[in-house]
């Protein structure tokens, strides 16, 4: 097997939890292979008590249910243990950047727990995935028509191989089910527009993602108020539609925000 040079212990991790929220959900259940530097492997393994309901939905998805985790530690019984063994390591995971680690690491500070990583090297596999397997108009274009992009970035040359890419994927993915990331279907894949439509948007109110529909509510997907709806919002702190209409945000944002605002408390 091919072996890593290390000079500190290497931590590989992945995290199953209660849902995708890095604020609200919490830790069901952590995996760590630690490699060290001499290629030996140590491994742990464990659930967690979340102390708080694990949606069915996400369930489904990990196997992990309410009952099977409810005579485990919390995770601030097990912290500081765990912040010990940690010590001195590196972090490794398939999109641990954006996700495991902030978890992790929302865990600590909620249990008070010392887990400072700012000297600690993080390497992200899902990274180097997209980084080496390029995911622009020129692979796509490869993988699906198995044809080389001449002339890319100029505007006929690119619509022209987007149309091929696009007619390529409606006929090769034409009646497979489209999940999300959590496991929950999306739809399926048909050669109609309305459709394709609605598996591309799919959740978003505005194109900036700002704001995505959860259940048929608009809520926010950013900030302190993410996950919240945003009429809810707009009422309990109105000075919260002043701060983003005058921020860095983009037209079409605003512009959502604005209707719903005046659909939900008029002018």
């Amino acid at each position: 097997m091919y072996q890593l040079n290390l000079k500190n212990p290497l931590v590989v991790f992945d995290l199953e939890t209660t849902g995708t929220s890095i604020s609200n959900d919490r830790i069901v259940e952590m995996a760590f292979i630690k490699i060290m530097p001499d290629q030996s492997i140590e491994e742990k393994c464990r659930k967690i008590n979340p102390t708080i309901p694990i949606p069915d939905e996400t369930s489904k998805i990990h196997g992990i249910y309410d009952d099977d985790v409810k005579e485990e530690p919390t995770f601030k019984q097990v912290a500081k243990s765990l912040s010990d063994w940690l010590e001195g390591c590196d972090f490794a995971g398939f999109n641990v950047i954006h996700f495991d680690l902030p978890m992790l690491m929302e865990e600590f500070l909620r249990a008070d727990v010392e887990f400072d990583i700012d000297k600690r090297k993080i390497v992200d596999a899902q990274k180097i995935f997209h980084l080496m397997e390029k995911r622009n108009l020129t692979a796509a274009y490869k993988f699906y028509c198995d044809k080389d992009l001449e002339n890319a970035h100029s505007a006929l040359a690119d619509t022209k191989a987007t149309f091929d890419v696009l007619v390529s994927q409606i006929e090769r993915y034409e009646g497979r089910e489209v999940k999300d990331s959590l496991g929950k279907k999306l739809g399926q894949i048909e050669n109609d527009m309305s459709s394709i439509d609605r598996l591309s948007q799919n959740i978003m109110v505005d194109l900036g993602g700002r704001m995505i529909f959860k259940e048929g509510i608009e809520v926010f997907n950013f900030g302190k108020h993410k996950g919240k709806p945003v009429a809810e919002v707009l009422k309990m702190e109105p000075s919260f539609y002043d701060w983003m209409m005058k921020g860095d945000f983009p037209l079409d944002t605003k512009r959502k925000l604005t209707q719903i605002k005046l659909k939900d408390f008029g002018g």
